[in-house]
């Protein structure tokens, strides 16, 4: 049974069910899904609690199958939960996982927990994730996506007694603070936490935000890649210097932006070829969100400007590896600025006319 992390709540009060898998590489929400289903189960008489973490190929899965099976002296009802931070348990751990989502059935003394990373389509697809899906209840714990952290926020604030101002002022409010703590969501929950400390119930001002949020934004060369994509210039310059910040390598970064570009001329090229652009896109393995942004952008791009950018892409290359280009910055950074400025500005959204 799948379940969305938003039902949880509403589920846990009709009655808890014996096994629960959660999956998602966000830290926070993973945690707060966790926790609602313990505090559900403590209610309900499950007062004792063991975890184990598969680490290595020799872990040993008999302790965590016969925990299952055994109470102690204090208690009637018991909590096992099972963490595999890796996502892989491995051909002992696979029949252990399926065994154990069988047992689950009907056992109304052991709560199972097993908690994951995020898994990709082929793990979903493995008998033992299936076997937990089928005996039990599992969640998808996505993250918060950019465009709906603003809101995110406010909700998160609301629950503490606080709101940003109405109108523009609050709107502004609200992006500078999803500028503060993008890619970290942890953070993000812990600066919300410090606001009520500083501040009473209430209304909070620009300026109270401004000077009470920490900067604590963490980014990933995924979403750059998204966010040049999308042609949001600010937010693209501020995710390099963060990167450059963070010490990211640069190859890694220019790998991100010049397999973009190969992927975009591929695709405009199949299209020259009579190729229809969804069946283009499917045949060169690009989905998802970025799916709906080549729709978007390939329709714009000249055939010109793909060969130029792929041409920098080109040049950039040689920068970051240390050879100096004409016209070109000699830092590998600036290079890189340089090139996925040239690439966001071609995929910026055209205004709208009055």
């Amino acid at each position: 049974m799948q379940l969305a992390p938003a039902q949880l709540q509403a589920h846990l009060g009709k009655g808890l069910r014996s096994l629960y898998t959660l999956h998602g590489d966000e830290p926070l929400l993973v945690q707060e899904a966790a926790d609602a289903i313990r505090a559900a189960a403590r209610a309900q008489g499950y007062t004792e609690r063991t975890v184990h973490t598969v680490a290595g190929a020799h872990f040993d899965w008999s302790e965590v199958l016969a925990a299952g099976g055994s109470l102690s002296l204090f208690a009637d009802r018991q909590i096992v939960e099972v963490r595999i931070p890796s996502g892989k348990p491995g051909k002992d751990g696979s029949a252990a996982l399926q065994q154990l989502a069988e047992s689950a059935q009907g056992n109304d003394s052991t709560l199972t927990i097993v908690l994951l990373p995020r898994l990709d389509r082929m793990t979903k697809q493995g008998a033992w994730f299936g076997a937990l899906e089928n005996f039990g209840v599992t969640l998808a714990v996505e993250g918060i996506e950019r465009s709906a952290l603003p809101q995110w926020i406010a909700h998160r604030l609301s629950q503490q007694g606080q709101r940003v101002r109405q109108g523009e002022e609050g709107q502004r409010t609200l992006q500078f603070f999803a500028d503060r703590v993008e890619g970290n969501l942890l953070a993000a929950h812990q600066e919300i936490q410090k606001l009520a400390l500083l501040y009473p119930q209430g209304e909070l001002g620009f300026e109270q935000v401004e000077s009470a949020v920490l900067n604590v934004a963490r980014y990933d060369v995924f979403k750059l890649s998204e966010a040049v994509l999308a042609g949001q210039l600010a937010r693209v310059q501020r995710m390099l210097d963060g990167l450059q910040a963070e010490g990211e390598a640069e190859v890694l970064v220019h790998y991100t932006l010049a397999e973009d570009i190969r992927a975009l001329k591929r695709v405009k090229d199949a299209m020259g070829a009579g190729r229809p652009l969804p069946i283009a896109l499917r045949e060169q393995r690009v989905w998802g969100l970025k799916e709906r942004l080549f729709e978007r952008v390939l329709p714009r791009l000249s055939a010109t400007a793909l060969e130029n950018l792929l041409q920098a892409a080109h040049v950039v290359d040689g920068i970051v590896k240390g050879l100096k280009a004409p016209g070109w910055p000699n830092d590998g950074w600036q290079a890189l600025h340089r090139l996925a400025t040239d690439l966001c500005r071609e995929c910026a959204p055209v205004p709208a006319r009055r």
